[in-house]
Parts: C-alpha cells; sequence; structure tokens
C-alpha cells in the first residue's frame, strides 16, 4: 500500500505528471523542436514566477541551483550578506564560504520572519555587499519570509538578491520583477508536483553582468551558470538534458498555471490548520509569518517525535517531516504543498494524530480531525 505522504516535499505527483514520464524520448543535442520545447517550458516558468527575465533549467535538484547561483556569483574576498532566521538562511553562508566568499550574518528570532526594521537599520552601517542571500520559506521552521520588503531594502544599495524560493514557489505569492529579485530558485518536488531531480532559477540582466564580468574564473563546470549563455541562439545544451523529467515538469507547471485557484487552496489549508493546531492546545514553532505550505509543530510533552512518526508511519501508512539541526526532536511538520495540499490526507493524518495522542495519554482540548473540518468549512463559506 503507497505512503500516504504528508512532508514538506517530495510531494504526490498527479497521474497526468507520471504519464508524461512515459513519452518517448529524442535526441536533445539534434533535435530541433526539443530546443522549442525547452524554450517554452522556460517560458512558462517565467510566467509561473511573474518574471522576464531568463530562465535556466538544471539536471539536479534544488541544492545545485543554490549552489550555482552562490558559484556563479561570488567571487573569493567579494563580501555576501546572508539574512537568516533559520536553518536554510544561515546554512546559505556555507556555499559562502565554499567559494571563498566572506560571510556576514544578519539574524532574526528564529521563530520570527525576517525582521525588516534590524534589517533596515544593519544596512545603513553595513551595506558594501556584493550579494547577499534570504530564504522565502524556511521550511524546518515554517515561515514565511516578507522577501518583497527585503529585497527593496537591498536594492536601496544595489546589492544582488538571490532568493531560496524552492518551498514557496506555487504556494505562495512571488513577483520576481515587481519586486525587483535578481535570482529567484525553485524546484521539481515542492509545490510545483513533479519529480525530484529539477531545479529552475531566474537571472536579472544584474545578475548575469556581475557573472560575466568575474575577476576570477568560475570554479568548476555543472554549476557554473555562465556555460548557458545563447543556449538557444547557438542551438547547443551544456549537456545531456534529463528528457522525461522535463517532460514531467512542463505538465506539472501547466497543472500549477491553470489552477486559478492554487494559491488559494494553500491559504485555506494553511490557515485552517493553524486554528486547528491552536484549538486543540499544542503550540506552532513560528510565532508569526507562518507558511502556507508546511505547518511546524512543537512535540508536546509525554510522547517524543520518534513515538509519533513510528507510530504514524507502522500503525497509519503515513509519513510527516520531523525537526533536524536545533529542532531535532522538537517539533514535527505536515507538508501541505502542491498535490499533498488535499484536505482528505490531512484529515486522515490529523484523525490518527488524535488517536495517537491519546493512546499516549495527551488530552487535547479538542479533536484535531474534527476541528479542522470545522475551520476548513468556515472558511470555505467566508
Amino acid at each position: 500500500m503507497a505512503k500516504i505522504l504528508m512532508t514538506p516535499g517530495p510531494t504526490y505527483i498527479h497521474e497526468d505528471v507520471r504519464e508524461a514520464l512515459r513519452k518517448q524520448i529524442t535526441n536533445p543535442d539534434l533535435d530541433i523542436d526539443f530546443f522549442e520545447f525547452y524554450k517554452y517550458l522556460c517560458s512558462k516558468i517565467g510566467e509561473l514566477l511573474k518574471t522576464d527575465n531568463e530562465i535556466i533549467i538544471l539536471s539536479g535538484e534544488g541544492i545545485l541551483g543554490l549552489e550555482a547561483a552562490i558559484a556563479s556569483l561570488v567571487e573569493p574576498s567579494d563580501k555576501v550578506l546572508c539574512i537568516e532566521n533559520g536553518i536554510y538562511g544561515y546554512g546559505f553562508g556555507d556555499f559562502v564560504k565554499l567559494f571563498g566568499g566572506k560571510v556576514n550574518y544578519c539574524s532574526s528570532d528564529r521563530r520570527e520572519g525576517i525582521n525588516i526594521e534590524v534589517l533596515k537599520e544593519y544596512l545603513k552601517e553595513n551595506h558594501d555587499f556584493k550579494v547577499a542571500t534570504v530564504v522565502h520559506c524556511e521550511t524546518p521552521s515554517g515561515i514565511t519570509n516578507p522577501v518583497k520588503e527585503v529585497v527593496s531594502l537591498l536594492n536601496e544599495y544595489g546589492i544582488i538578491s538571490i532568493v531560496d524560493s524552492v518551498s514557496s514557489i506555487g504556494g505562495e505569492e512571488l513577483y520576481v520583477d515587481e519586486w525587483g529579485i535578481d535570482v529567484a530558485i525553485g524546484a521539481s518536488q515542492k509545490c510545483i508536483s513533479a519529480p525530484p531531480g529539477l531545479t529552475f532559477l531566474s537571472l536579472s540582466n544584474r545578475a548575469k553582468e556581475k557573472m560575466y564580468n568575474r575577476k576570477s574564473n568560475i570554479p568548476g563546470f555543472y554549476n557554473n551558470l555562465t556555460i548557458w549563455k545563447d543556449w538557444y541562439e547557438k542551438k547547443w545544451f551544456p549537456y545531456t538534458q534529463p528528457i522525461s523529467d522535463l517532460y514531467a515538469l512542463d505538465v506539472a507547471i501547466d497543472r500549477v498555471l491553470n489552477n486559478k485557484e492554487f494559491l488559494k487552496i494553500h491559504a485555506d489549508i494553511a490557515t485552517s490548520l493553524r486554528y486547528t493546531i491552536k484549538e486543540a492546545g499544542l503550540e506552532l514553532y513560528p510565532k508569526s509569518f507562518y507558511s502556507n505550505t508546511v505547518t511546524s509543530v512543537v512535540v508536546p510533552e509525554g510522547i517524543s517525535f520518534n513515538e509519533i512518526f513510528k507510530a504514524l508511519n507502522n500503525e497509519y501508512n503515513i509519513l510527516i517531516g520531523g525537526g533536524f539541526d536545533f529542532l531535532e526532536n522538537k517539533i514535527f511538520r505536515i507538508g501541505h504543498m502542491g498535490e499533498n495540499c488535499n484536505v482528505n490526507n490531512i484529515i486522515i493524518t490529523l484523525k490518527a494524530l488524535d488517536e495517537i495522542f491519546l493512546s499516549s495519554g495527551i488530552y487535547l482540548k479538542k479533536s484535531l480531525n474534527k476541528s479542522f473540518t470545522n475551520n476548513y468549512l468556515h472558511r470555505l463559506a467566508l
């Protein structure tokens, strides 16, 4: 029996997307029609990101996009600002160090969204940065950061922005051009609900100018974004394209673009779930700036995450996420992104949690299952 996936990615894949994997492949280096397909797919991703900037799709999951952006934009001794309030935001600094950049951190409370006033004051005194990084959705903690305001401040000082939007694209509002984002990075396996293995990113003219006018060579080949220059005009790919995964991504992107209620569905389910957690007497890990793609809950006293995870997996065939790094064994996470943003599966998961908590002597103020159903129906009626 298939697992019920309630993790924050990878997500379920719709049958239409699975069927696309069966399509006959071609030789991408010789078939002119494939170049046209790839270009059109890039344009659809641009539509999703609300940008006219160049789109590149890379063969590798989201981490490749993060590393490639840093490798291509950061030179040895470049000062880079990592704006962070969580594991992923802080982790951006590891990539910067890997390629010789000098990391500076501007940190915020890890249970809150990035504090714009703190960042504003920081930049008044420290703004000689070539590049800055920020995470849109801090997936480990369930926080969506105010990227629009963050990037606006960076643009005041001419700082190139790299935004990890892997867990937000499709589930949260994102306007790359309107917000002035230089590099926005996404991946196939989150809200897009395609197979894991692809990352995509948008590149502003300012970002490309920085890459093409470096004083030092970009280390490596696979994460060097300049090798894609003029790929369409030259009808040349830098490496063999993962055709089947691209066919699947194409169908998955269409499903997102054709569903005009996609963002609303994420917001309705996420908001209903947060109300439910609070009404039951459980504690949300974030105190504000809640994510619409993943909900992070503090593990209550009287039970451990491992006990919750094992019971869900062994007795109910359900997978949820946990915490890692400083959040290890402190939280559990319910993913509701893309095809996982499914009311029935959330109800099944909450019913299982009701039973697990009760059997462990943890008495909730309200049934998670019944409370969510009521909250969701109430929200739909608004």
